[in-house]
């Protein structure tokens, strides 16, 4: 993979920055890099994607069109990517034909393989909920067995929104809860008694500057983030030592952008590590409305080596995700006074994030 660490600015106003992925994250990133008078390119397998409809120009192709992509890459000045299911591969090529690629492709594989990222994250001394590896259906049982009785079961690739995961308790049929997970090699987390759940959207810029915003608490439903809610209702302790270890990620991976960092706040006080994501995130959504820089153009800003905004909160209130049919009453809330975003998609279905609310409220 390429080691290639560049610093300074990377693209200025009228230039064009590259997206890899077409969803709602880069069209929000889109928006923000238009306000700040880039030009984006984006890159996706998907026809009539939502980032694609206020892009400047979009390549359509599979991400292991090396073609494609060389003619992507030769017309941009830095690159970055909107979920972190996009290829290694892709990423180095980007890389390989001179591009800066933020996050890199170092990053970007260690936040696919949950096994990767539960060890780097015990090697760089922030603890993970306690897990074990499963590359068969027989390792399941055992596994469990040695965690208490009571885990998670998740693919090791590929999963998200509580996709490729089944909770197991006690004695289960290893073969089905293989299949479930779509018969991939797979970790088996303990599962976590919490308090609360809360993350940290923190940037780091290339001089390693490290700007987080207040941690937001978090309600998840079905894997699915439901609501984030600011400020965290966690001791001011916790929040601190979760901005911490965030920075302590962000340096590890000498990251360049906006991450996210999800953790458990167990009931005796105790912070687990969940995931990381190397990317925008759904829990910083209503960083855009409550503060003075939002994580999107944040985003922007890092990526392209400019100074990094103020991330200081001047509201309080929750964001709430807008998933499937929920998305029709966005009259309502528009009636309501929230601020509403729409992701543009054309078909809702059950636990699909059709856009997202944020209710703002005078800072206490």
């Amino acid at each position: 993979m390429s080691t290639q660490k560049p610093t300074g600015v990377l693209a200025r106003p009228g230039d064009a920055i590259g997206i890899l992925g077409g969803g709602q994250l880069g069209r929000m990133l889109a928006l923000a890099a238009a306000d700040l008078g880039l030009d984006v390119h984006v890159f996706t397998p998907e026809t009539d994607s939502p980032a694609s409809r206020v892009a400047r120009k979009t390549w359509v192709a599979p991400f292991d069109d090396r073609i494609a992509l060389r003619d992507f890459a030769a017309s941009i000045k830095v690159c970055t990517l909107e979920f972190e299911n996009v290829p290694v591969d892709a990423v180095d090529l980007i890389e390989d034909e001179g591009i800066p690629m933020r996050p890199n492709g170092e990053t970007l594989a260690r936040a696919q393989d949950r096994l990767a990222e539960k060890t780097f994250f015990k090697e760089i001394g922030i603890e993970p909920a306690p897990f074990a590896r499963v590359d068969r259906p027989d390792d399941i049982q055992p596994a469990l067995e040695k965690l208490g009785g009571n885990g998670v079961l998740k693919s090791r690739f590929s999963g998200y929104d509580g996709k490729g995961q089944v909770r197991l308790q006690g004695k289960i049929m290893p073969y089905p809860a293989w299949s479930e997970i779509g018969s991939s090699r797979a970790i088996l987390e303990a599962w976590i008694e919490h308090d609360r759940e809360l993350s940290v959207i923190a940037a780091r810029s290339a001089d390693g500057q490290f700007v987080p915003y207040d941690p937001p608490e978090n309600d998840h439903s079905g894997g699915i983030l439901r609501c984030s809610t600011f400020p965290c209702s966690a001791p001011k302790a916790a929040q601190d030592e979760a901005i911490r270890l965030a920075k302590t990620l962000a340096d590890a991976l000498d990251y360049v952008g906006v991450l996210a960092l999800e953790l458990f706040l167990t009931k005796d006080g105790k912070l687990l590590a969940n995931e990381f994501a190397p990317r925008v995130h759904n829990s910083g959504h209503w960083t855009q409305d409550a503060c003075h820089t939002g994580q999107f153009e944040q985003h922007i800003r890092a990526v392209c080596g400019w100074p990094l905004g103020d991330p200081t909160r001047h509201s309080d209130g929750e964001m709430l995700n807008l998933l499937g049919d929920e998305v029709s009453a966005w009259e309502q809330h528009l009636t309501e006074g929230a601020k509403l975003h729409l992701y543009g998609k054309r078909r809702a279905a059950d636990g699909r994030k059709m856009g997202h609310i944020t209710k703002l409220k005078p800072r206490a």
